[in-house]
């Protein structure tokens, strides 16, 4: 499989040296474990606040208005993530520090978080939360955009497959970690917020002590001018026209997975009719949660060993899609069963596998930060688009139906346009 064949701008630097060159070393057990170990500690500092801990605080502070703190809040924190991710992911391309130029970042958001999630446990009133959550959002996509971006940096093609399921093994662990944390706090959120910030530090440890991060020689960072930097977040879908194509592909494959779960609560309730609902999410949670670990892992390295990704990506979204169709049309608790099992098949082999195509068709070494932290806007946009294309579909436009078969088209079209995707099989 081949990097994407596009053309390179000639003014960008051309370069042999270890930190911009294409890996070809295999990196080792103890580098992916570490690697591993920081999606675990960034998802569960984030999911276990999202799922559980701000809602709780937004009850402590005005049970009244619950779901209006824990929206602005919740929304505050996603406008900072869409932003911050290809932000940091630009400054740690700059980075020419002894420390690698993606540790730092790692680091240093990590520490940010932490003190964020510590102080968040202590805020008493709402605009405290929304600040406080804000630095969180940034801290932690800091370290996110790094580590991210180290993949590409340090992990050569035909392995990609591999670590991209191990990662997204890791981010479903730490979701599961911060359900965990709620469940044993027994509504001592401020003791979660604790247990959320204990995760995530200690979690970049092991990484950081074995990194491989090679440095950025300083002669060859480019000289920094706000425009340029500015205008290097567009990536012209005509130079590039493969990674425009991954990109939509990711976003709306995303979005069919959003419109999926977003009112999942809500559909056991008032169309299933579901004697607990909360029990009811929990359950199809986990059966989605463990076969999206199980098809990351298999999925990813059988990919590399193929030598292809695409029909694997194309496979999974369908899947996908069809998770939707089954909610569709068997509105019962056997279907949502059903769905939920083949929304985390279709899930966790998409999660592994594109994350390696996606990797294939970055524009060029030197921004490859930059560019993962673009791609990863494809993930986290669709967490805001689909919550108002919920709403209008349940209120306006027939209800649960037209939500799940809403879900499905939108993946199928996600399906369809990875076929424009040319340099890679």
């Amino acid at each position: 499989m081949s990097q994407s064949n596009t053309p390179v701008p000639p003014d960008l630097p051309r370069t042999t040296t270890a930190a911009l060159a294409e890996p070809t070393q295999r990196v080792s057990p103890r580098w992916v474990t570490g690697l591993v170990l920081v999606n675990v500690g960034i998802n569960a500092a984030f999911f276990g606040p999202i799922n559980i801990f701000i809602a709780q605080q937004a009850i402590g502070i005005d049970e009244a208005n619950k779901e209006a703190i824990a929206s602005l809040v919740l929304g505050c924190g996603a406008a900072v993530s869409l932003v911050a991710n290809p932000v940091f992911g630009a400054l740690s391309d700059r980075t020419v520090s002894g420390f690698g130029r993606r540790s730092p970042w790692v680091l240093a958001g990590a520490i940010l978080a932490t003190a964020a999630l510590l102080a968040m446990s202590g805020a008493t009133a709402v605009a405290l939360m929304v600040l406080f959550w804000c630095l969180v959002q940034l801290g932690a996509n800091a370290a996110y955009a790094a580590i991210t971006a180290a993949i590409p940096d340090r992990v050569p093609v035909l392995q990609r497959g591999g670590v991209g399921g191990l990662a997204a093994l890791g981010q479903t662990v730490g979701i599961l970690l911060g359900a965990v944390f709620g469940a044993v706090v027994s509504g001592n959120f401020m003791v979660g917020y604790w247990l959320c910030a204990a995760a995530l530090l200690l979690s970049v440890l092991p990484y950081l002590f074995h990194r491989n991060d090679p440095t950025l020689p300083r002669e060859l960072r480019p000289l920094f001018s706000w425009g340029n930097f500015l205008r290097g977040f567009w990536i012209s879908p005509r130079l590039y026209p493969d990674f425009a194509w991954a990109w939509l592909t990711r976003f709306l494959v995303n979005v069919c997975n959003q419109l999926t779960i977003v009112y999942l609560i809500f559909f056991l309730a008032d169309v299933i009719k579901h004697e607990n609902p909360a029990l009811g999410v929990l359950t199809l949670t986990g059966i989605y949660a463990v076969l999206v670990m199980i098809t990351a892992v298999i999925a990813g390295p059988w990919s590399d060993r193929v030598g292809k990704r695409k029909p694997f990506v194309i496979a999974s979204s369908v899947m996908i899609a069809m998770a939707g169709l089954t909610m569709a049309f068997f509105p019962v608790w056997t279907g949502a069963l059903v769905g939920a099992g083949i929304l985390g098949i279709g899930y966790g082999a998409y999660q592994a596998v594109d994350f390696a195509l996606l990797t294939q068709v970055l524009p060029q070494a030197a921004d490859r930060g930059k560019d993962m932290g673009v791609i990863n806007v494809a993930a986290s946009l669709p967490q805001v688009f689909a919550t108002g294309l919920a709403f209008l579909a349940v209120t306006q436009f027939g209800g649960y139906g037209t939500l799940f078969t809403t879900a499905a088209v939108i993946g199928l079209l996600g399906a369809v346009f990875v076929v424009k995707i040319k340099s890679v099989r």
